[in-house]
């Protein structure tokens, strides 16, 4: 059990019955009255972002969060299928589940699920995965002041903004968190 006072930033805690994580926290003291904590925590499940008072006496139990590294086999139509490649077991996540997570993630690329009682909330792609352009216009050089962009597709089906002069073909290095181009490999 966590108390209120002694709450810190990215501590994760079951509140009201939610997964919720501690984004910001503040000890106020006021002149008259009793001291609380004002706090701003992330539900982690919806993500929804809340912002309360508490008593510093107040007791929270911890969560218990599992990161496991999985691999990401395919995809049939219903559901994504990953691999603990370690103990070989297998799981199948639906496309609610998944959301837009593996935008990025070729099959066969190590991911990490999370999870909380056996409940998968979250899926962690790689912070950057290199992805070959399948189609984009080509592009033209000298004709711009400023670095301009134009869509690109990559294997998996995502669009990015390139610079003009990426090409059909060419190696990407792609930072999954943002989306955003960062180089040619």
């Amino acid at each position: 059990m966590i108390s209120a006072g002694d709450f810190k930033n990215g501590i994760t805690l079951e509140i009201d019955g939610n997964v919720c994580q501690i984004v910001e926290f503040q000890h106020v003291k006021p002149g008259k009255g009793a001291a609380f904590v004002r706090t701003k925590y992330k539900n982690i499940i919806t993500g929804s972002v809340v912002e309360r008072s508490f008593r510093p006496t107040e007791k929270f139990p911890q969560a218990r969060i599992e990161r496991v590294d999985m691999q990401y086999l395919y995809n049939d139509g219903e559901l994504y299928y990953f691999m603990n490649v370690e103990t070989f077991d297998q799981i199948g996540l639906s496309k609610d589940q998944v959301g837009d997570s593996l935008k990025f993630v070729k099959e066969n690329e190590m991911v990490k699920i999370c999870s909380h009682n056996g409940n998968v909330f979250a899926i962690e792609p790689p912070l950057f995965v290199e992805l070959e352009v399948t189609e984009t216009e080509p592009g033209f050089a000298g004709n711009t002041a400023q670095g301009a962009t134009k869509p690109a597709t990559v294997e998996t089906g995502a669009q990015v903004q390139v610079p003009l002069f990426v090409n059909q073909g060419d190696k990407l290095k792609i930072d999954t968190r943002t989306g955003e181009y960062l180089s040619r490999v």
